[in-house]
């Protein structure tokens, strides 16, 4: 029951949100116990943010998952989506927000986990 949303300053043509999300699948197992079987993720484009008192190159990636996780997994995750987003779309990791929540009530097809 993963889900990764990234919200981007930058535009991202179709071809590299399918290679974000392509590599954000792989990624998700970074997390003990999570798989890509109920992994769903977005990537939102073209985003007005301001950062540092700048308009660079900027993400904004929250990370919602059933249940918990370590700080240590959290970390490891939050590194991985960094480089992701500098290989893709150029957007340098201190200007990548990562926020993880933890969600105790998920439904899925009409029941609850």
């Amino acid at each position: 029951m993963p889900f990764i949303n990234v919200k981007t300053s930058q535009k991202v043509e179709e071809a590299t949100k399918t290679s974000i999300e392509k590599r954000l699948t792989s990624a998700i197992s970074i997390l003990p116990g999570k798989t890509s079987s109920y992994f769903m993720c977005a990537v939102e484009d073209e985003i007005s943010f301001m950062f540092h008192g700048d308009k660079a190159p900027t993400a904004f990636v929250e990370v919602k998952i059933f249940g918990k996780s370590t700080r240590q997994a959290y970390e490891n995750l939050t590194g991985e989506i960094c480089k992701i987003l500098q290989e893709e779309i150029s957007v340098a990791p201190d200007y990548c927000y990562v926020k993880f929540e933890e969600v105790e009530n998920w439904g899925f097809n009409n029941f609850m986990f």
